[in-house]
């Protein structure tokens, strides 16, 4: 319980919340890197055991690799929209509301992210199901590929609802500061998952061999059980915000989707660039997508790492932006900004000097190693500037200000997924080319974040006006 403030009056259940140590004074590096190191850590968890699972899935062929590979960018485009675009969007409404003392909304927030996951995970089971042929085929699929693709998809996205659950939910515990908790699920989880997949796929005891359909299966188990225990917390007297079913506002609905969903749209971006280059380099057949898809998972390492640190950097900023405090959030995002490019342009120099150290864990077929290492060797040297532009991304979530970015995302889009697949479809151009361009979209996005920052995109912040009535003073 916090002291009454003297604007607010007495404190009631509505205003009783003190912000997390640090975060709206004090050293903020110290402060970012504490809230961000459960979530880094057990998301950097969760990826090996994506990559565990590639590597169980490797002993099924290369068909099924490629097979996989197809779906990842599908699957990777709900799990990043989930979690960075319109969670991030309930982590900002959260830790704005939390910062403008408005806890009875931020615990109705909660409520309305759960609406909003039930909606969106309905919509990308069926657009799996309806759109999941055509896409694959475009890509690139054919023969075993595509009907391992088809048994993989048709698995995981029956499971969309408790992924989209879990994802929002963890995201209004983090804007709350509360970055334990989902880091504790989600750990917890990983373990599971690395035990059912082989379980799962290959058959071992009273369980059937199921193949490619095993790992899907694993990973919808994992969510529904993270689901649950989500709900059980928040349900509980452990839980500083409830969850609790509170009437539908269009103002709450606005305060999640104002961020959530341009950033939604960001992701998608990402995603189109990253289906755009599978389908461009699908062109050059089996060996060439598996060893893309290889190497293009060390690409998905990144967002992990940022996304711990931006979840940080939304918490931060918002909380700031809510009690008025606009130049320690610009502080906090340049800060996290500087951050990020060092992780990331540390990773992307070790792949590209050690490309066989990463693509030899999956394959060690001569075509798919040379595929793999040509994409490293060009793209990885320019992780730092996708790591800067995603860190100024999250900070801007966390203020509200997600045009800019997504705008950079576009230019970025417009480089990579059509210049590049242009090139390739129409001009003849090779793998080299293609991964070349590729390497300068990164680039662009990087900069051109960067630069809409330094002049003052995030303009100019009117006071937060509270969504509900306060209760009066007791």
């Amino acid at each position: 319980m916090t002291a009454p403030s003297r604007r607010e009056g007495p404190t009631t259940p509505a205003t009783a919340y003190a912000a997390p140590l640090g975060v709206l004074d004090g050293p903020v590096a110290p402060t970012m890197l504490r809230l961000a190191m459960p979530t880094t850590l057990v998301l950097v968890v969760q990826t090996l055991v994506g990559v565990a699972e590639t590597y169980f899935v490797g002993f099924l062929g290369t068909e099924a690799l490629a097979g996989v590979a197809l779906v990842f960018p599908v699957l990777m485009l709900m799990q990043m929209m989930a979690n960075g675009g319109i969670g991030g969007g309930v982590s900002s409404a959260v830790a704005r509301a939390l910062g403008a003392k408005r806890r009875e909304d931020a615990e109705a927030l909660i409520w309305h992210a759960v609406v909003l996951a039930v909606a969106f995970g309905i919509l990308f089971t069926a657009a799996a199901f309806l759109a999941g042929p055509i896409l694959y085929r475009a890509m690139g699929g054919t023969g075993s590929a595509l009907t391992a693709a088809l048994t993989y998809s048709g698995v995981v996205f029956a499971g969309s609802i408790p992924i989209w659950v879990t994802a929002l939910l963890s995201s209004a515990l983090r804007g709350a500061g509360n970055v334990n908790v989902p880091a504790l699920v989600i750990s917890s989880g990983a373990v599971l998952l690395i035990i059912l997949s082989p379980v799962l796929i290959f058959g071992w005891g009273p369980f059937p061999r199921l193949g490619v359909a095993g790992g899907g299966a694993a990973v919808v188990i994992y969510y529904v059980s993270a689901t649950l225990a989500l709900t059980l917390y928040l349900r509980s007297s452990k839980s500083l915000l409830k969850l609790r079913i509170a009437p539908l506002r269009a103002g709450l609905f606005k305060d999640i989707l104002g961020v959530g969903f341009l950033s939604a749209i960001g992701t998608v971006q990402v995603n189109l660039t990253v289906a755009f280059v599978t389908a461009a380099v699908g062109r050059f057949g089996a060996d060439a997508i598996a060893g893309y898809g290889i190497a293009s998972r060390l690409d998905y390492i990144q967002i992990p790492l940022i996304f711990g640190l931006g979840t940080a950097m939304v918490t931060m900023v918002g909380h700031n932006i809510g009690a008025g405090q606009v130049a320690r959030a610009r502080r906090v995002a340049w800060i996290g900004a500087f951050l990020a490019f060092g992780m990331t342009e540390v990773i992307g120099l070790a792949a590209a000097i050690f490309p066989q150290a990463w693509i030899g864990l999956f394959s060690d077929d001569p075509p798919v190693l040379a595929m793999g290492a040509l994409y490293l060797q060009t793209v990885a040297p320019v992780y730092g500037a996708v790591g800067l532009g995603l860190a100024l991304y999250f900070a801007s979530q966390g203020a509200k200000r997600v045009l800019f970015p997504v705008l950079a995302g576009t230019v970025r889009m417009i480089v990579a997924a059509f210049v590049g697949w242009s090139a390739v479809t129409w001009f003849g151009a090779g793998l080299s080319t293609l991964f070349q361009i590729t390497a300068l979209a990164a680039v662009s996005y990087g900069l051109l974040t960067a630069v809409a920052m330094i002049g003052g995109a995030w303009g100019r912040h009117p006071p937060h006006q509270p969504l509900s009535r306060r209760r009066p003073a007791e």
